[in-house]
């Protein structure tokens, strides 16, 4: 991220940089998605204007809900397995954490440039799941134990049509490095046209549609919300949880939500960058310094349209049964991105 600095700065000042930068990077978009969708946006939507008490228009309503779970017990079941019990949340969050790395914020500000980068955030954000079962099963709570089960189930149905809707975008990218991904996005042309660029979106639509299902599915987001479903499993598998360790699970569903939106917008919108013919750019070695500086407003703009697309979902329809849920996963979602592989392949050959 600091490489034209790595000259100056020793490897224990990069490494502390890249720590706060981390930290930055997930948990103030999380905070900014909580603000604008879940407590304004909702509220827009339900008629009502949300918080309005703590700070100017509700702005430090969140800093407020920290401090008020900061502040309850932390309480675990006599019969939980406490060890277990107490470093799932932070397993689901660590996932988040790991997922930041790859993401390029500009041409130089990126954690870690991977040439792999698309296959590491596959893998990477599976480490989720783990968090989700063994908290669910933890907890020895039946209802917090179905809760995980359900979160498992879902997730590795998803997780498929997920990589088969990015594996169109390696394929019309020739990469899997996100950096490469978004270069090829802003050198190219569409219909003989290269002032807006190549946007995957526009070629890869149906791709597009499915990875964004699959991360409202990820994130256990209504209408996929069948792993907490109030109504029937109390909380699902957070049941059990209380105080900070809550906390810790909501962080990491808004963080989570936000760093899925930044790789959205990375493979399907362009990530950082704009059509570098706009400046007379042609190729990314050519990308002025500024870029590093402007580059995470164009990409914080762009995850902050797709998270309102989620948050609208979600807000917007009910719950899929559990039998609809996988149904839709292993009968629609999944030839439908088979397919979408299958033509990409072939208009890549052909063309």
């Amino acid at each position: 991220m600091i490489s034209a600095l790595a000259v100056e700065i020793p490897y224990w000042g990069q490494s502390i940089f890249r720590v706060i930068g981390g930290l930055v990077a997930v948990l103030l978009p999380a905070g900014g998605i909580v603000y604008l969708f879940l407590f304004k946006m909702m509220s827009f939507m339900q008629s009502r204007l949300g918080p309005m008490e703590a700070g100017p228009y509700g702005s430090m309503q969140l800093l407020a809900e920290v401090g008020k779970w900061m502040q309850k017990e932390d309480i675990a079941p006599d019969t939980a397995d406490k060890p277990i019990f107490k470093i799932a949340q932070l397993v689901v969050l660590l996932s988040t954490f790991l997922l930041i790395v790859v993401v390029p914020f500009g041409p130089d500000a990126v954690f870690a440039d991977f040439d792999t980068g698309v296959f590491y955030f596959l893998a990477v954000g599976s480490i989720s799941v783990l968090g989700i079962l063994i908290a669910g099963w933890s907890s020895a709570n039946k209802y917090s134990l179905l809760g995980g089960l359900r979160a498992a189930g879902q997730l590795i149905a998803y997780e498929l049509p997920m990589v088969l809707a990015t594996l169109g975008v390696v394929i019309q990218a020739e990469s899997m490095n996100l950096n490469r991904i978004i270069e090829v996005q802003n050198t190219g042309e569409i219909f003989g046209f290269g002032g807006l660029g190549n946007p995957f979106i526009l070629t890869q639509f149906v791709g597009f549609l499915i990875f964004m299902i699959a991360v409202q599915a990820e994130l256990t987001q209504a209408p996929f919300d069948m792993p907490i479903a109030e109504s029937e499993l109390v909380s699902g598998y957070m049941t059990e949880y209380t105080g900070f360790r809550f906390l810790i699970f909501f962080i990491a569903e808004f963080a989570t939500a936000g760093v899925f939106a930044f790789i959205a917008s990375v493979l399907f919108l362009g990530g950082w960058g704009v059509p570098f013919d706009w400046f007379g750019w042609s190729n990314i070695d050519d990308v002025d310094w500024w870029m590093n500086l402007v580059g995470p407003v164009i990409l914080a703009t762009k995850m902050f349209a797709l998270v309102g697309i989620i948050m609208w979902v979600r807000f917007s329809y009910p719950r899929f049964r559990e039998d609809q849920l996988q149904t839709f996963a292993w009968k629609v979602l999944i030839p439908l991105a088979l397919a979408n592989t299958a033509v990409t392949a072939i208009l890549k050959v052909v063309l």
